[in-house]
């Protein structure tokens, strides 16, 4: 089934103009047609922009899916939903409370804070039964694609792995853009497409 939208969410910083969610958009836009919605966390007067309690921001993301499902005339569950970072957490939270969902697009999940391996924020993985793509740098501190494959081997649904170069912040956007466009291409049964130029 073709997805009917992709939502993004920022990191812990709130900001939804954060170049590796800007690529995201532009390469899922040209490459499948499938429309991105960038959204923040804080205050409208600030461009949504600022931190969120964890409640306030699951809240929003399913509030947020719902209005733009409405908008385009679908069922919430033609949306994909994700983000970077804190984001792409609170977005799998949603889905395993009950949001639904077409997939996850997690963009450097954080697995556990840099420095400490307990403590792992993985609670509610075992409740998520839809497809997920999980890009990470290879050099994350807040995860290691290898602890991360650990962590996702509970969900419910098919899960795809890309490590790009780089740390928490990628080294390069546009590395990130390609493979949410692939996968998003692939899961929508469009054929892969090439680069864009």
């Amino acid at each position: 089934m073709r997805a009917a939208g992709l939502l993004l969410t920022p990191g812990s910083n709130g900001d939804p103009d954060h170049p590796p969610l800007v690529a995201v958009q532009a390469a899922v836009e040209a490459r499948t047609g499938v429309p991105v919605r960038r959204f923040g966390f804080g205050s409208p007067g600030r461009g949504g922009r600022g931190p969120a309690p964890a409640r306030t921001a699951v809240a929003r993301i399913r509030a947020e899916a719902d209005r733009w499902a409405a908008e385009l005339g679908v069922e919430p569950g033609r949306l994909l939903l994700g983000g970077r970072s804190f984001g792409g957490r609170m977005a799998s939270v949603a889905v395993a409370a009950g949001q639904a969902a077409a997939g996850l697009v997690l963009l450097s999940y954080p697995l556990h804070p840099p420095g400490r391996r307990d403590g792992w924020r993985v609670e509610h993985l075992p409740r998520i039964e839809v497809p997920v793509l999980a890009v990470s740098g290879a050099n994350d501190p807040y995860g290691s694609p290898e602890e991360l494959s650990v962590a996702f081997a509970d969900l419910g649904g098919p899960v795809q792995h890309v490590t790009v170069a780089g740390a928490h912040v990628p080294r390069d956007p546009q590395e990130v853009a390609d493979a949410v466009a692939a996968w998003v291409a692939a899961s929508s049964g469009q054929s892969q497409p090439g680069p864009s130029g």
